[in-house]
């Protein structure tokens, strides 16, 4: 799958709408009881960046990256205003906001991930695309350093310890991320005088696997 390391830019995806979408298969049984399922491990999220253009300079920025990526066929690193950090909305990022493994005195390399947690439940969600610079990690509830103490595959989400954590060791992360998506349609059709008028363009964008 070709992707570019690359930002849609932030300015503009601010203001736009989207979130998760799941795949439920629903079956209504004769005794009218039902049997839910899903194929899908991990929730799909989908935006429209039409709605953040502000001006014509913001439609001609569009046009441009979306003529980079040719359109659907090349993915790019999206920000998500609504959940892009390992913390709060309110906090920034700090070590201990997750805990994303657990020490086993031989394992150094493991991906990051977000808790999302609702009462009992939890769905942990797979970090593929931190922003470089901001992650941070932890171990048994100290900081870590960087270049020093791991390193960070910024394209896959993955961590590197110098050394294996030891059994039993609290591994904790704190970051930014970004969705790895693409252009859900081939054309971006736009009007000087609609746009003047406050229609902006529809421009679908959707996640992708990587």
């Amino acid at each position: 799958m070709s992707f570019h390391e690359v930002r849609f830019p932030a300015n503009l995806s601010f203001g736009s709408v989207g979130g998760p979408e799941r795949r439920t298969e629903v079956v209504t049984l004769a005794n009218g009881f039902e049997e839910r399922n899903t194929p899908w491990q991990h929730s799909r999220r989908r935006y429209d960046a039409g709605i953040g253009m502000r001006s014509l300079d913001d439609v001609e920025t569009l046009i441009a990256f979306f003529e980079a990526r040719r359109g659907q066929l090349v993915g790019f690193r999206w920000k998500d205003w609504s959940d892009y950090k390992s913390s709060l909305p309110s906090k920034p990022p700090e070590y201990t906001d997750q805990i994303i493994a657990w020490g086993d005195g031989g394992t150094t390399e493991f991906p990051l991930i977000k808790i999302y947690r609702s009462g009992e439940e939890t769905y942990a969600r797979p970090i593929q695309k931190p922003v470089e610079g901001t992650v941070k990690l932890g171990l048994k509830g100290d900081p870590l350093s960087e270049g020093t103490h791991f390193t960070v595959d910024y394209t896959t989400g993955k961590v590197t310890f110098m050394t294996a954590p030891e059994t039993g060791a609290e591994v904790t992360a704190g970051y930014e991320f970004d969705v790895p998506v693409r252009f859900d349609t081939d054309r971006i059709h736009t009007s000087v005088a609609s746009f003047q008028a406050g229609d902006a363009p529809n421009v679908p964008v959707v996640e992708v696997r990587v």
